[in-house]
């Protein structure tokens, strides 16, 4: 009860603070003063998933519209790589780091294969936080919570975080089904529930559309009254699921597309299927006579899936960005974001950098009149408004988990047109100029150390602002652990990448070391061996024509083999190679070196794998 009056408390306070006049020169008339809210939040979303961001594949003829009449952001991110976190951000304008809440919930379980082990997370956003539905409510909106909460359970859920209803929100990331009934049926009674509202569906109703009719009701049913509608949709996070007759529309074209590229049939229907929705309540609010009074806000919690984790296929790919959910390059942070109200905002395109603790401050500033005081974000009002430039500042982020997708943990700071990034587990830092690089393809890490060493600071300072949890490292690691049988598997997903331009590249059509293309960069991997012996090595390599030739060493400690690489017609045309034989006379940890020789061509080779095989 005291925690309870004691966040009261805290919330008149900041209401009183922001609450007042409206005045200077991005002021919204006063005729205007408290519009309605409507965020709608997608799962999983990428950047350019959309037909207004880009895409040639998905459908999404109503998020074009909106974004046709709103404000597009072209360079809007996510607080964090994965759900959870961003969603914190969002309803706080805080960075996810002062919650010690940076990894989704209840978040990846630390494994023998990692050199470090992440800090240890809370699990819920606490009830000290206010959030915006809280300070809304305090100022007399009435508040709506339908779909994906994902930020705590019993106790810490939509209801105790200032929302007057909740459908669909608990603990969960992942929905119990996208087809009613929507529970999770289990031989232990205690799993056997429903999602919370959703407990009277009929049979096979999607749940996409469910979401779309209770947003409809709590419209009907709040239209006289200000009011605030949270809508994060569970879609399109997987697993996978859409409506039959959407998939079958897509498959036909998705056949006629090559690797890599938006071709996920189910994916495409999954978005159909929430850009239905989003129209749904756009022609709500039009027949209510509602759309001039209200700010409509559409965005992603991260970055698209662009690995497999499980799947078949990819959901889907953020080209031109790189990499996807779970990373720190911009596929895995930047995010489509559109905000519309049309007798304030006029069309228009913003390329200012923003992000999801500016959502906040945003309402705040919008329908109470002043500026929110203690967050992290700005108010997006002088770019939505066309009146002048958001304030200069840098945005950070600090990822300290191995994500499910492959990715390794680190941090990221964007200043100016720059990004810098830094890998807790190596010790590694890249930098890109992500204006004229949207593709993060060149590292500049050598080009500009004093800027490197000026973002290292910024990066460091900020982290201790916002008691950032450091990992610690794993005193049981085991990289690479030979089979029972005798193999040893170095995949290029766990090897240590030294100098300037070589990279992992996770997408599932490449999957292996690339950018290969200074002879002065090279590769590492340990490996685990409990039963010594003579090996002999195996090297699954590609490599584009006429750029074979090159001469690449292979050793552990004092042993070498050197391989002349093979023209196999394209990078991502891997074939197998025996190369040589090693011997490894003790059992314990030991290190491969790969490092090139000689470079003829364009680029030194792709690499997939290395694999060790005990004669």
């Amino acid at each position: 009860m005291a925690q309870q009056l004691c966040k009261r408390s805290r919330i008149w306070v900041q209401i009183f603070t922001l609450f007042g006049l409206f005045s200077g020169p991005a002021a919204i008339q006063a005729t205007e003063a408290r519009p309605n809210v409507v965020l709608i939040v997608a799962d999983d979303l990428g950047w350019a998933d959309l037909g207004c961001y880009g895409s040639k594949f998905h459908q999404t003829p109503h998020l074009d519209r909106l974004a046709r009449d709103g404000v597009r952001f072209t360079q809007a991110y996510a607080a964090c790589p994965v759900c959870s976190p961003t969603r914190a951000a969002v309803m706080t304008g805080k960075y996810p780091q002062r919650f010690n809440l940076t990894d989704w919930l209840p978040g990846r379980g630390d494994q023998p294969s990692q050199r470090l082990n992440r800090p240890v997370i809370s699990q819920e956003l606490p009830l000290e936080a206010v959030t915006i539905a809280e300070v809304l409510k305090g100022a007399g909106y009435v508040t709506g919570h339908v779909g994906k909460w994902h930020l705590g359970g019993t106790g810490f859920g939509p209801l105790q975080q200032g929302f007057d209803t909740n459908i669909g929100g608990d603990e969960t990331g992942t929905p119990l089904s996208y087809f009613a009934p929507f529970k999770r049926s289990a031989k232990d009674p205690q799993n056997d529930r429903f999602m919370p509202g959703l407990e009277q569906a009929p049979a096979g109703e999607y749940l996409t559309d469910r979401y779309a009719a209770e947003a409809e009701k709590f419209l009907e049913q709040n239209h006289d009254k200000p009011f605030f509608l949270y809508l994060p949709h569970n879609a399109v996070h997987t697993p996978l699921k859409a409506k039959p007759e959407l998939i079958k529309k897509y498959e036909a074209a998705a056949a006629k597309l090559g690797v890599g590229t938006q071709r996920n049939p189910v994916y495409a229907a999954m978005l159909e299927s929430l850009d239905e929705a989003v129209g749904r309540v756009l022609s709500k609010l039009e027949n209510l006579k509602l759309t001039d009074k209200t700010i409509v806000i559409f965005t992603s919690d991260n970055g698209g899936l662009a690995t497999l984790e499980g799947m078949p296929a990819p959901a889907t790919i953020n080209s031109p960005l790189r990499e996807g959910k779970g990373y720190l390059y911009e596929g895995g942070i930047r995010v489509p974001l559109i905000v519309s109200w049309p007798t304030q905002f006029k069309p228009a395109v913003n390329q200012e950098a923003v992000c999801s603790i500016d959502l906040f401050p945003t309402l705040a500033t919008v329908c109470l009149g002043k500026p929110a005081g203690d967050v992290d974000g700005v108010s997006l009002l002088p770019g939505l408004t066309q009146t002048g430039k958001l304030p200069a500042r840098d945005l950070f982020w600090h990822y300290p988990h191995y994500a499910n997708q492959g990715s390794r943990p680190g941090a990221a700071v964007r200043s100016g047109d720059f990004k810098l990034l830094e890998f807790y587990d190596t010790g590694r830092k890249e930098l890109f100029n992500v204006a004229s690089d949207t593709g993060e393809s060149r590292n500049l890490i050598q080009d500009q150390p004093k800027l490197v060493e000026e973002l290292s600071v910024k990066l460091d300072a900020w982290r201790k602002s916002v008691n950032a949890r450091m990992m610690t490292p794993n005193t049981g690691y085991i990289p690479s652990p030979q089979a029972e049988n005798g193999t040893i598997t170095l995949d290029a997903s766990k090897a240590d990448v030294h100098g300037v331009m070589l990279r992992f590249e996770p997408l599932p059509h490449k999957n292996t070391l690339g950018f290969w293309v200074r002879p002065d960069d090279w590769a590492e991997w340990e490996f685990t061996v409990t039963k010594p012996g003579k090996f002999s090595v195996e090297a699954l390599q590609g490599c584009g024509k006429g750029s074979g030739g090159s001469e690449v060493e292979f050793a552990v400690g004092d042993q070498k083999i050197v391989m002349t690489v093979e023209d196999t017609g394209h990078f991502q045309n891997f074939v197998p190679r025996d190369i040589g034989m090693l011997e490894i006379k003790t059992a314990g940890r030991h290190t491969l070196t790969v490092k090139p020789l000689k470079k003829p061509g364009v680029a030194v080779m792709d690499l997939r794998q290395v694999k060790l095989t005990l004669k």
